[in-house]
């Protein structure tokens, strides 16, 4: 009988030091600093406008002044569609910060590793950090006159173009390997339609929105063209919905086809 204790009470202790051991490595303090910045088009200064998830500009994190682990760990977030992005939580310390998006990408490899170009940033965030991204974006994507109402359809005219001429975009993306011309191809235009004011992939009414798509260098001959979309579908009367139009090239950043896009209109259903 005694053995039996001896044995639970033992068994008892260690649970007790490892729950008091589990206590103590997490006992960390919230994060609380602020990293907050803008993207915008080298060329013009105007920010780039995204998508809101994975398949707009992602940014990325990765803490350089923690040591305990060999490789550090990537914290992403994602911009707003306004080409804005803020992050509340963020432990003090040293970053690399990184964008990814419809644009030339920042950091490029060759297919062994190497380095070619590293636009990432690096960064002490304390307090509010504030980070400005200068970028190629690939689509230039600009509304052309105002949306008009008929019959519960709206129609819309915008015009794309390329924001980064096909040379410039070749002699960066080339020396990464495996380069193709059909790269540069737009695949699609879309007008999204949606209840919600940031509209876009994520957020569309497929009853009203609109997808076309285009084959090999089909749409060279409608870039600066007003391109004229009428949504599908008839939106009920008295309602209020939001629309932006987005096109896309065949080439992927970090495994994303990416859109660019305009701002966002509001459109009243009389």
């Amino acid at each position: 009988m005694k053995s039996i204790r001896y044995v639970l009470g033992s068994l008892f202790l260690a649970i007790a030091f490892n729950s008091c051991e589990l206590f103590e490595i997490d006992n960390y303090d919230e994060p609380k600093e602020t990293i907050r910045g803008e993207v915008v088009d080298a060329a013009t200064g105007e920010r780039v406008l995204t998508d809101q998830g994975s398949e707009g500009t992602r940014i990325r994190l990765r803490e350089l002044s923690w040591t305990e682990t060999a490789v550090p760990d990537n914290f992403d977030f994602w911009c707003m569609k306004e080409g804005v992005f803020q992050n509340t939580k963020v432990f003090k310390g040293h970053y690399n910060v990184r964008i990814d998006g419809a644009f030339i990408p920042l950091v490029r490899l060759t297919q062994q590793g190497d380095t070619l170009f590293d636009g990432s940033r690096y960064v002490d965030i304390k307090g509010v950090t504030e980070v400005k991204f200068e970028v190629q974006p690939f689509l230039k994507v600009e509304w052309v006159g105002e949306p008009t109402v008929s019959g519960g359809k709206i129609t819309a005219s915008f015009r794309v173009t390329r924001a980064v001429s096909p040379e410039e975009f070749r002699s960066k993306i080339e020396p990464m390997g495996g380069y193709s011309d059909d790269f540069l191809n737009v695949t699609d235009v879309r007008l999204f339609v949606s209840q919600m004011p940031y509209v876009g992939y994520r957020e569309w009414d497929n009853r009203y929105s609109v997808e076309k798509g285009y084959n090999g260098s089909e749409f060279n001959a409608l870039l600066g063209e007003t391109v004229t979309v009428t949504t599908n579908g008839v939106i009920p009367a008295g309602r209020t919905v939001f629309i932006r139009a987005a096109a896309r090239i065949n080439y992927m950043t970090e495994n994303i086809r990416r859109h660019n896009y305009n701002e966002n209109k509001r459109v009243d259903i009389p």
